[in-house]
């Protein structure tokens, strides 16, 4: 779904894995050390507070998304990852049903550490192509959100060679933008994309103290409806 890049960006540089990470045809090997990484995610531009709930809708078409941060944790490579669950419906059909993991560095950068992802055709698994953990099968985790965002930045999403190289790119701060939930100031933009598909990227929409309100990618746009959280 992405592609991108202009040629002479800055890159982020890793505290916890102490190297480079923002180009494609870099070397790319972080050393995650444990006791570099934090117990809560709380960038604010990437916030995961357990008991919340976001519902995301295609502005013209049928899909949605329901995203829900869990107080489920699950360890990789030695560091606790906050465990969040994402579907995606067509009209009432479950297509796909995904726990994705995260977890923040000293330093603010949240990162991503893998997913298990399945498919569904008429209420059947049909597919878990997608999945990966960083720590196996050569999988390393990489940079979502940046802890100071700057305007261009590249980071690695994720990495696992010729199955998930997902990069990032900061495009622009201080943006207004509405969605259905609201309006929203300092809006920081990305740019998403894989070399793996070359042509195709994504603008993402990130508001501070809520995350991602909107996603547009060609014809599409996925924008945030509504958000909850648990009373309890």
């Amino acid at each position: 779904m992405r592609r991108g890049g202009m040629p002479l960006l800055a890159v982020v540089w890793c505290a916890a894995c102490g190297q480079r990470a923002g180009q494609e045809d870099e070397p790319y090997a972080p050393i995650i050390d444990p006791a570099q990484f934090t117990e809560t995610v709380d960038n604010r531009f990437f916030p995961l507070v357990p008991g919340t709930s976001f519902y995301y809708q295609e502005r013209r078409g049928s899909e949605r998304v329901e995203v829900h941060v869990t107080a489920d944790r699950k360890e990789i490579m030695g560091v606790p990852c906050v465990v969040v669950r994402s579907r995606e419906y067509d009209g009432a059909e479950l297509i796909e049903e995904t726990l994705d993991w995260y977890a923040q560095d000293r330093e603010g950068n949240v990162w991503y550490f893998g997913e298990d992802t399945k498919a569904y055709k008429s209420g059947a698994v049909v597919s878990t192509e997608g999945s990966w953990e960083a720590g196996r099968d050569g999988g390393l985790p990489g940079i979502i959100m940046p802890g100071s965002p700057q305007v261009g930045q590249r980071y690695r999403q994720e990495y696992s060679k010729g199955h998930a190289e997902d990069m990032g790119e900061v495009m622009r701060l201080g943006e207004s933008r509405g969605v259905p939930y609201g309006t929203f100031a300092d809006v920081l933009v990305t740019k998403d994309w894989t070399p793996l598909e070359r042509g195709m990227s994504e603008r993402q929409y990130y508001a501070p103290g809520v995350g991602l309100i909107l996603e547009a990618g060609g014809l599409q746009r996925v924008e945030l409806l509504r958000v909850t959280v648990d009373a309890r």
